[in-house]
């Protein structure tokens, strides 16, 4: 077989199935595992699949560009598993950071909802909507520059506010995770920064995301693994994905 045949037999078998594993295309096309990455890596680059820890996936499976509005209807049933594991975490009379994440919208509903005693710290509109509905919570806004695709602030002004607090815990978004570097990726620069400095002024840091993002990453890396605590979310990855995992040291929630 020729390796433009292969390479379209790799592209076939991504369409029918999702995701392709690395072993599983060695043993099928009876060429060596680092024969499969280097076609990986030239698809890659032509844009037809997108890389991932052992295989690979499409390139557009994952919509990562959604704004805050598309994605508050995404994955609902995954997001309250995670916020319900996340607000289990949480004691009273602590001070948490929210970031901007779709699934800390549901963290804020339930905190709420369960008359918890809190100081919460968040750069999110929705977010402090929804705690501006409970008498117990202490909610504090950082404001700076408005975004109005993700309804938040970022940036230089929002990160000197952050900057100033010490939290007892931070929950904060991905759009995925590179797990050839151990990375914690999102979008761009800008929430890429001001993620750092709340994982900088907090003791417990933990990532919140559905399980789908094992399988896919984004341009700006704002942590690795051993930045975190944790990563909460709402299914175990695959097992080759877990021993990965384990291997880093990465506690799943």
């Amino acid at each position: 077989m020729f390796t433009e045949e292969r390479w379209e037999a790799i592209i076939l078998k991504l369409n029918q199935e999702g995701k392709v594993k690395v072993k599983d295309l060695s043993e099928k096309f009876q060429v060596t595992e680092d024969c499969i990455r280097k076609d990986l890596k030239a698809l890659e680059n032509a844009g037809r699949l997108k890389r991932t820890y052992g295989g690979a996936i499409l390139s557009q499976d994952y919509p990562l560009e959604r704004d805050v509005i598309d994605r508050r209807k995404v994955n609902v049933d995954k997001k309250e598993i995670i916020a319900r594991k996340a607000a289990d975490i949480i004691k009273d009379n602590e001070t948490i950071f929210l970031d901007i994440s779709t699934t800390n919208i549901r963290i804020a509903e339930l905190l709420v909802k369960e008359k918890r005693k809190v100081v919460v710290v968040s750069n999110m509109i929705d977010i402090l909507q929804a705690l501006a509905k409970s008498s117990m919570i202490t909610a504090i806004g950082t404001g700076g520059i408005m975004y109005r695709t993700v309804n938040g602030f970022m940036g230089a002004a929002t990160i000197e506010v952050i900057k100033q607090y010490s939290f007892d815990r931070a929950f904060l978004g991905t759009t995925g995770i590179d797990m050839m570097d151990s990375a914690i990726t999102t979008l761009g620069v800008e929430d890429g920064l001001t993620k750092k400095a709340a994982l900088g002024s907090s003791r417990h840091k933990y990532i919140v995301m559905e399980r789908d993002k094992f399988y896919f990453n984004d341009s700006y890396k704002f942590a690795h693994f051993d930045d975190i605590n944790g990563i909460i979310t709402d299914k175990e990855p695959d097992p080759a994905t877990m021993q990965a995992l384990e291997s880093a040291g990465v506690r799943l929630i």
